[in-house]
């Protein structure tokens, strides 16, 4: 007996069908969580130190020149402590890896008790993807200034 439809058009076709369905989904999951990634590093002022001249712009540096770290140095009784270039330590980093760091004490002014309340997912896949979204062809580390007494 013969099918009235012909399975080796159907089947591939239906398989294709499937894999596009699957592949929307998971460039939407992941659009989703690039904007979810950058509202949380946004609203946790990640940029006020990691980005050079953030705050002295209202917040108007392009998407592309953010987390490239900082070379002005907060001091302390704790030393001087530099903010780091986000986009490279994050790019070497695996989700737990990330998550193990992110969740330690850190020397002021960073508020690392932020990253240690939020969930294993905003920390761990929606910043990260955010921050790698972004990420440029090179990325530059800051040279410190040295401060002068």
């Amino acid at each position: 007996m013969k099918h009235p439809f012909n399975l080796h058009i159907l089947l591939p076709s239906l398989l294709i069908a499937t894999a596009g369905t699957a592949y929307a989904a998971d460039a939407a999951t992941s659009q989703q969580m690039v904007e979810r990634g950058r509202y949380l590093v946004t609203v946790s002022g990640c940029n006020d130190c990691h980005t050079p001249n953030y705050p002295e712009s209202g917040g108007k540096i392009p998407e592309s020149d953010r987390l490239t770290g900082n070379s002005v140095g907060f001091q302390g009784p704790w030393g001087t402590s530099y903010p780091a270039n986000l986009r490279l330590t994050m790019k070497n980093l695996n989700e737990q890896q990330w998550l193990q760091r992110a969740r330690l004490p850190l020397r002021p002014p960073m508020p690392w008790f932020s990253l240690r309340d939020m969930t294993d997912d905003d920390c761990a896949r929606s910043m990260p993807t955010s921050v790698n979204s972004a990420r440029k062809a090179s990325l530059r580390l800051p040279t410190p200034r040295r401060v002068r007494r």
